[in-house]
């Protein structure tokens, strides 16, 4: 007998037909002789339909008031879900994160899980019922309701895994695996059968939307069995982990997208050492965080730097430099948020040459220029016009998964 945790998206639950569809795989599950948590999001829209009543009543509510008005959601699939499996004969019983003893910091609205206390619900699993958890949500040490942020129900279903020690953690969702892109948006994408945790922490880093990064970074850690499928094809998915066996043959396991993102650019710096330094404290100081980092080869004695955030930061970052300009010395500061930043990830990357180059020949032919470049051993991003994401992820995946057949 085994323990399976299994995470259904807002989607998987988006009306009656699909809340006993999800009752049905669950209970199916648990038929086999498996010990089986679930882990629900809210309805469909229902996190976003909140918010917009939240700032209907008071646009500047409060953080706490906000978790516990959005909690809500993930109350109401839960005990539907519930509902559902006590109509099909079966025990079960819903809990809220606090409940399942979810401990979490104080930072509402992006609260990090400190601990779970699963004592409750291991006694529900002792008495066979499947037990289903709200996901995205816990309790701080003042008894008050945090919610983990967007995608936190990922999260959720592995920080319970690891705490219970789960033999295996689905996550389903709306598409049937991990794919080589979006395959909403991207023809040709391909679904992978298995995928790292670095490869997958990097995607979904870099704008993949099939997995939270909290909660991949929460699997490499404890090394939790993870597959990610369809609630609705009933097709095998993706297994998520620490090595997969075409390791050594892997150069790119997917391309990414992100339009999350803003270019600043500081021109006219005085070209002396220390100058990087200044600016890139000075954000820290502010809570800004920097991405891509690209500074000019220094001649008639200035140099510029540009540097990537996101589109939320892009504002204050140039308040920031702005307020600040006597200080670091330049001429202007320049900000974009018409830009998109194109990735491509592959384990086995820093062992092959000629990957980035590739990548770059790609883009070339399909006319789409190279504003800022960024390299690690397993990911190569470049930062383009945003008018020209879509064309660039395509370019990019023709030519490693389609021209010449898998890379």
């Amino acid at each position: 007998m085994a323990l399976v945790v299994q995470k259904f998206g807002g989607s998987s639950v988006a009306n009656t037909e699909r809340i006993l569809n999800v009752a049905r795989i669950i209970t199916e599950t648990y038929q086999k002789g498996n010990d089986v948590v679930v882990v629900l999001s809210a309805q469909g829209d229902t996190t976003d339909d909140l918010i917009a009543k939240g700032k209907e009543i008071n646009p500047k509510a409060s953080k706490r008031e906000m978790d516990m008005l959005l909690s809500t959601g993930e109350q109401i699939s839960v005990a539907l879900c519930a509902m559902a499996i006590e109509a099909m004969g079966f025990q079960a019983v819903s809990l809220t994160g606090w409940q399942a003893g979810v401990l979490t910091d104080s930072n509402y609205s992006a609260a990090r899980i400190k601990r779970i206390r699963a004592e409750r619900i291991q006694k529900e699993l002792d008495k066979k019922k499947i037990v289903l958890v709200t996901g995205f949500q816990g309790i701080n040490k003042y008894d008050d309701v945090t919610t983990l942020g967007r995608g936190g129900s990922d999260t959720s279903a592995v920080a319970l895994a690891a705490a219970l020690h789960a033999d295996l953690c689905q996550i389903y969702t709306d598409v049937d695996g991990v794919y080589t892109a979006d395959p909403r948006h991207v023809a040709g994408a391909k679904k992978l059968d298995e995928i790292t945790f670095d490869e997958m922490l990097e995607l979904a880093s870099l704008g993949a939307q099939v997995l939270h990064n909290r909660s991949v970074e929460m699997a490499k850690r404890y090394n939790v069995n993870m597959e990610v499928l369809s609630s609705l094809s009933g097709k095998p998915g993706t297994k998520v982990k620490e090595v997969v066996k075409t390791m050594e043959k892997t150069h790119v396991s997917g391309v990414a997208k992100d339009k999350n993102v803003a270019r600043v650019a500081l021109i006219g710096l005085e070209d002396r050492p220390g100058i990087a330094f200044k600016i890139f404290s000075i954000l820290a100081k502010e809570n800004v965080n920097v991405d891509i980092i690209l500074q000019s080869i220094g001649r008639d004695e200035s140099k510029d730097i540009s540097f990537t955030v996101s589109q939320d930061d892009m504002g204050r970052a140039k308040e920031v430099m702005l307020a600040n300009q006597d200080v670091i010395g330049y001429k202007r500061v320049e900000a974009s948020d018409q830009v998109a930043k194109i990735s491509i990830v592959g384990a086995g990357m820093a062992n092959n040459a000629g990957v980035a180059c590739k990548m770059f020949e790609a883009l070339y032919s399909a006319g789409i220029n190279i504003h800022m470049i960024s390299t690690s051993e397993i990911k190569v991003s470049v930062l383009v016009d945003e008018r020209d994401a879509e064309n660039a992820v395509q370019a990019i995946h023709d030519r490693f998964f389609n021209e010449f057949g898998a890379n």
